[in-house]
């Protein structure tokens, strides 16, 4: 019986061979292997990709925020201290101007009825006071009715020992030109007396009805009368 020896096992090594790479034929041949390091490296962080995120949505909510509860409607019509807004209520109404009437609840008067003006500074720039004494006096435009109403700063009616807050065109004593003179006060005053009172803030509301503005005949610069203050307690 013949004995075959058991060779040893033995890794007999590959030849090496050497690739080429030519513009041609490369497209058919391997890429060489590329190190992880350069394809898994992250293009971004989620964490401050997030932040933005945040960031976004608090700036641009906060914005709409402070726009729709203390900012003012846009296209505003100014003389002196008053401020109205012609375009309120109507199809020209930009949309935060109609947000900012459905968020506060407010209906402005529509393009064929009037127009109102509001005051929050007397001419000298100072903040209205209802404990102070305010003399409105002047003349307003032409005009069917209009009335002149005390409000708070949330443009509330304000509260009054009185009873009442506004006076009306129809019941004011004016001179042989149309001038007028109301004192604002919280105690009775001779005369037209517009009543005021409490700690919730001053505002006055000037409401013009049927003026040139909206009955089409077009109004640019509305002569409205002064806010003067006589003295404070």
């Amino acid at each position: 019986m013949t004995h075959t020896p058991h060779m040893p096992l033995v890794a007999v090594p590959e030849p090496e061979t050497t690739q080429i790479y030519d513009g041609e034929t490369s497209w058919q041949k391997p890429w060489p292997r590329i190190s992880p390091l350069l394809y898994k490296a992250p293009f971004f962080s989620f964490g401050p990709f997030l932040f933005s995120i945040v960031i976004a949505l608090v700036v641009g909510i906060g914005s709409a925020y402070l726009s729709l509860n203390r900012g003012s409607p846009f296209n505003a019509l100014e003389s002196g201290v008053w401020v109205g807004h012609p375009h309120a209520g109507t199809i020209d109404s930009d949309p935060y101007s109609t947000a900012i009437f459905a968020r506060t609840g407010r209906v402005p008067l529509g393009s064929g009825e009037g127009i109102a003006f509001y005051a929050a500074f007397d001419d000298s720039g100072r903040v209205l006071d209802p404990q102070c004494h305010y003399r409105i006096s002047g003349r307003v435009p032409s005009t069917r009715l209009w009335t002149i109403t005390a409000l708070n700063n949330a443009l509330e009616l304000l509260a009054t020992d009185a009873g009442r807050a506004s006076l009306h065109s129809h019941g004011m004593l004016m001179d042989h030109t149309g001038a007028f003179s109301i004192d604002v006060a919280p105690e009775a005053r001779p005369g037209n007396w517009l009543p005021t009172g409490g700690n919730s803030g001053l505002v006055f509301a000037m409401r013009l009805y049927d003026i040139p503005y909206t009955t089409g005949a077009g109004l640019s610069a509305p002569v409205m009368p002064a806010v003067e203050l006589v003295g404070c307690k």
